[in-house]
């Protein structure tokens, strides 16, 4: 280029110069024209130098190819999406990769894939962090995600809920038509969006939403907001899965209700994330409180009961600490809560709180997946909204017969063990039990404790399709010991937008 442009100043010089004799005039034009062929040729050559350079990077990535996800599940999660404009390589950052990748697994729900996570790393179930495109013109990321899913359901005795399993609802004692239902339906389909960019501060963010077609009462289609929730770095702040939820441990069904022992509420709330080391983080939050309250009038006829409702005057407060490995993870959550009701002449609260233990463990290993055993326990005083089976039928507590208000003792817990039997082919075996203590302050017919249990085959000839088949039994006993149960068959059709 320096010649090319020493050539180019004597040409000027030499054109414009008037001490040049006329005389010369034919023998400078001879070296003008020279000149000129030369610099051409230059220019030819430095043409050919830079279509040479980039051919590399346009054999490497094609033009059509903007982004490239992460490694398989067999590798270590990818942290960025690589963009590749023309001969440039940018990466865009999403998140740090996981310092200890959980084992890979399948599921029908995608549960863990909307979950929150220290550091927004990517779950087991997309370790890829695939389908996302950028926005043109900027850093930002977006994925439109979900999945549409046909359940054909039949009840050999009946339920309350025919659009999911859940035990509490199943009739004490069983009706005169205790003859079985069926039914078909799409409730469980799902949208999803989810939006990454790189912030200050090297931190990433994450901006997701979720809905379902659960809003309205059984047999109806609306939609119904799941999630929606931003986290910048380690700080969320929206309405998702509790800080006391742990999705990496909940089974694997066809079912949408899950075992009725587990903990899975979502609501609003503020969650701090803390990195304890390379394996192990802590989770503080601040979550929605809600006094699920409750009086039998024959105990505490003084209580005005149309009027009574829970009070809140505090946040529930979460604490969780929780380690990952590459044989799985272990997770200890603790919950405090301040429970409070009035009638509209007194006034109550008292303080509630609860523990649990869940986690995950691998078992042998077959190709890209290996065998996953699952579990979950709680205990507590004034945790029944927490548990799966019992959250809104009035049992976090019962008012006496003095008026005071006094919490109720709950637990729940949960098995689950998936099987592949191929990288196509799985089976999951669940069950799980809920209790609320016996109390005389309850009614006769109120929840007292529901067994559940569920054996599928799932089939996933390709990412995009799951079909499976599933019996659940599930068993109700009330505070006066009775006791009714169901069995059901369920079958199940599902396309995935993404996978």
């Amino acid at each position: 280029m320096e010649r090319l442009k020493g050539m180019t100043g004597l040409l000027m010089l030499i054109a414009l110069s008037p001490a040049f004799a006329q005389d010369d005039t034919h023998k400078l034009q001879k070296e003008v024209d020279d000149l000129q062929a030369t610099v051409k040729e230059l220019q030819a050559e430095v043409k050919e130098l830079k279509a040479e350079q980039a051919k590399p990077a346009q054999a490497a990535t094609p033009p059509s190819a903007t982004y490239t996800s992460a490694p398989p599940a067999t590798a270590t999660p990818a942290a960025a999406l690589t963009q590749v404009p023309g001969n440039q390589v940018d990466v865009i950052q999403l998140g740090e990769a996981a310092h200890t990748p959980l084992p890979a697994q399948q599921s029908v729900s995608e549960n863990a894939d909307s979950a929150s996570r220290i550091d927004n790393e990517a779950p087991p179930t997309d370790p890829g962090l695939k389908g996302f495109v950028q926005i043109p013109g900027t850093e930002t990321v977006i994925k439109l995600d979900g999945y549409a899913k046909l359940d054909t359901i039949y009840d050999i005795h009946s339920i309350g809920t025919p659009d999911f399993f859940a035990t509490s609802a199943i009739p004490v004692p069983a009706p005169h038509d205790n003859n079985g239902n069926f039914n078909m339906q799409a409730r469980q389909t799902r949208f999803s969006l989810d939006i990454r960019r790189p912030a200050v501060f090297d931190e990433s963010m994450r901006f997701y939403v979720e809905t379902d077609l659960y809003g309205g009462g059984n047999g109806s289609y609306g939609f119904r907001l799941r999630q929606a929730y931003g986290q910048l770095g380690n700080t969320y702040a929206g309405f998702g899965w509790s800080a006391y939820t742990d999705t990496d441990a909940l089974p694997d069904t066809l079912d949408f209700a899950g075992p009725g022992g587990a903990i899975a509420p979502r609501q609003a709330g503020i969650h701090q994330f803390f990195r304890l080391g390379e394996t192990s983080s802590l989770t503080l939050a601040a979550e929605q409180p809600s006094s699920e309250v409750s009086v039998y009038p024959q105990v505490a006829p003084d209580i005005v009961v149309n009027n009574l409702h829970g009070t809140q005057h505090a946040p529930d407060v979460i604490v969780a600490v929780r380690t990952e490995h590459n044989w799985g993870h272990l997770q200890l959550g603790g919950v405090v809560r301040q429970l409070g009701y009035t009638d509209g002449e007194q006034s109550r609260r008292v303080i509630a709180g609860g523990a649990s233990l869940t986690g995950s463990f691998k078992v042998g290993t077959f190709a890209a997946y290996s065998d996953l055993l699952m579990f979950g326990s709680n205990w507590g005083k004034g945790i029944a909204r927490y548990i799966a089976d019992t959250g809104g039928l009035g049992l976090d507590a019962v008012v006496g017969p003095d008026g005071k208000l006094y919490t109720l003792t709950g637990w729940g817990a949960y098995a689950a063990y998936t099987h592949y039997w191929s990288s196509n082919w799985r089976s999951n075996l669940v069950y799980g039990v809920a209790r609320i203590q016996h109390s005389p302050w309850l009614a006769p017919n109120d929840y007292h404790d529901t067994n559940y249990g569920a054996a599928n085959l799932i089939w996933t000839p390709a990412p995009m399709l799951t079909v499976g088949l599933e019996v659940l039994h599930g068993r109700l006993l009330e505070q006066d010991t009775r006791y009714n149960d169901d069995t059901r068959i369920q079958g199940s059709l599902q396309y995935s937008f993404i996978k």
